[in-house]
């Protein structure tokens, strides 16, 4: 049998990330860590608060998932730690506040995105799959202007082999007829090509730590520095 190697077979669906995909995200979550830390730092240095906060991230993980609401009371508890409970009102304040912009950021698409859709659209079938807070995704596709060109939207806790399966099964995709479009290796690249399924990395310059994984070479991978690279590559 012939190995199967990157557009060997024509994709049916084309399925991409949303969040430092489509459109910014993470640099918004690393202003708001920074803040965090410029309110506590009467307390402890930049780094440990900085550290304490992705600590608390990570505990509360599998408990709250992703998004602004786990990210506020993460900060909270780790404000309360850092300040061993004697967290002023004021700080408390500031970072509900802080919470409250990041579920609501501005909407700055990448460049030449829905130019790039629009030109797929009709040679493919869009679909999107993203994680996080239900409402928070929901709001930003909205938001974004690009609902329309997906026929199928999947809003997860994660995105891992499961996810991505059930996808598949969804649209009643073969592996191979499934591509996926992301910026982050570890739960948009990976979990698609352990699955036999085509994908095209966009490294972004803003990656969250919890995020990176080391990339690999693989037969049914190709990386792109910009989205627009897509339409050579397919069309």
């Amino acid at each position: 049998m012939v190995p199967q190697t990157f557009l060997s077979i024509r994709p049916k669906v084309i399925c991409f990330d949303a969040d430092d995909t489509l459109w910014k995200n993470d640099e918004y979550y690393q202003s708001a860590e920074y803040a965090f830390s410029n309110l506590l730092l009467d307390y402890c240095a930049q780094e440990k608060s900085l550290n304490t906060l992705y600590d608390w991230e990570m505990r509360n993980l599998d408990l709250l998932g992703y998004g602004a609401k786990s990210f506020t009371i993460s900060m909270i508890e780790a404000a309360l730690e850092i300040t061993q409970s004697q967290l002023p009102a004021s700080i408390l304040t500031h970072l509900i506040t802080i919470g409250k912009e990041n579920s609501a950021p501005p909407m700055e698409l990448y460049p030449m995105i829905a130019e790039t859709l629009s030109k797929l659209t009709p040679h493919y079938r869009l679909a999107l799959a993203t994680k996080g807070d239900l409402l928070d995704q929901e709001r930003k596709l909205e938001r974004s202007g690009l609902a329309p060109f997906f026929e199928y939207v999947s809003i997860s806790s994660k995105k891992n082999k499961d996810v991505y399966a059930k996808i598949m099964k969804n649209l009643s995709l073969m592996p191979m007829e499934f591509m996926m479009v992301g910026n982050s290796f570890k739960s948009d690249i990976l979990p698609v090509l352990q699955l036999g399924a085509q994908a095209v990395y966009i490294p972004s310059s803003v990656l969250w730590v919890h995020e990176q994984a080391e990339p690999i070479e693989h037969p049914l991978l190709k990386t792109v520095e910009h989205i627009e690279q897509l339409l050579s590559l397919l069309l």
